[in-house]
């Protein structure tokens, strides 16, 4: 039988989201808005498959459309499991714990980081449930995310391919959100390190990255930065400042987030994929998907950037809620909760 409250003691073991996630003056629209998707959700089962694959596909090919359909898992079981911590309903926990527990039965990792950078959403669900489940699934889980982190490191150590570009960066983010799931410190410091080598590797002294040379797109900068930011975040969650950190030629997140943030303010614009060495990108502008056919830049690409930036350092705050205010976009629901958690009490 699961836990019947929210309110159990919850281990120093988690990836991102503490045990004071959720503390704090949650503003009521937010949390209704989780929430009502957590109820919707409800019925639904987990569609968990044994390989997910989208990377490098088209549309129509392979198993592109089944694998997006069970991507959809990774937000839902995230949603519950905020709905689990802020309600204390069990239906909630129970529903992530199935969505958790199926995962871990069925799902095969291919240590492909595009294909798996949304089980994130799914290490942050955990962090959320893992005390109240019941030890059977909770030691599934923890095996899972183990396999996770230390697969990543291996493959990151023997060179894998695409070392240097945003796939290293999605890397990085699951091994080490990962490590801090398992409280493993010499996992941990083995992710502390490729950190390190990936800002060295990916991001220039002046601040501009290793994709955008390549890719000619400021959507493959923050797609880049969003996961270095993740591992950062999952850093700091643990008393670990990584964010501050550059390497012996200067390079850094905050220059690399101070680079882009000229063109999230508007005072430049950039056509996006106009020379783009990568032939898969003309190819699915070919395919019909225009957003990666020569485009302005759409600014609302930097309201998730610039939300992770704020949570590492307050300064990017100002810059996020301007975009956020321009574009009527909003923010990741756990994002602007962490924030809240982090509110002192009035």
């Amino acid at each position: 039988m699961f836990a019947l409250t929210a309110s159990a003691a919850h281990a120093a073991d988690y990836g991102l989201l503490g045990p004071g996630f959720g503390k704090g003056p949650i503003a009521p629209a937010l949390k209704a808005g989780v929430v009502q998707r957590a109820e919707a959700a409800l019925g639904r089962p987990p569609g968990a498959i044994p390989r997910l694959h989208t990377e490098g596909t088209l549309p129509g090919k392979g198993i592109r459309e089944i694998s997006l359909t069970a991507k959809e898992d990774q937000p839902i079981a995230l949603d519950l499991a905020i709905a689990w911590r802020l309600t204390g309903d069990r239906r909630f926990l129970e529903a992530t714990g199935r969505y958790l527990e199926n995962w871990a039965d069925v799902y095969q990792m291919s240590f492909n980081p595009i294909d798996e950078t949304g089980f994130d959403a799914l290490i942050m669900a955990t962090d959320l449930t893992e005390t109240d489940l019941p030890p059977p699934i909770r030691a599934k889980i923890d095996a899972f995310w183990r396999k996770m982190a230390v697969g990543y490191l291996d493959a990151m150590d023997a060179g894998a391919r695409n070392a240097v570009n945003n796939w290293q960066s999605h890397r990085v983010k699951l091994a080490t959100m990962a490590a801090f799931q398992t409280g493993d410190a010499r996992i941990i410091a083995r992710a502390h390190e490729a950190f390190r080598k990936q800002i060295a590797a990916n991001i220039n002294p002046d601040g501009s990255v290793w994709d955008f040379a390549e890719r000619d797109a400021l959507h493959y900068v923050t797609y880049d930065l969003d996961p270095l930011m993740m591992a950062a975040l999952a850093a700091q969650a643990h008393g670990q400042d990584w964010f501050g950190w550059r390497s012996p030629a200067g390079a850094s997140l905050s220059g690399a987030l101070d680079w882009l943030a000229p063109y999230a303010k508007g005072e430049k614009q950039h056509i996006e994929f106009v020379n783009s060495k990568v032939q898969f990108d003309r190819d699915r502008a070919n395919a019909g998907q225009g957003e990666y056919a020569p485009h302005p830049w759409d600014i609302a690409n930097g309201v998730s950037t610039y939300t992770l930036a704020s949570l590492l350092d307050p300064q990017y705050l100002v810059l996020r809620d301007a975009l956020a205010a321009k574009v009527h976009k909003k923010p990741p629901a756990w994002a602007e909760i962490l924030r809240a958690s982090r509110a002192p009490a009035a």
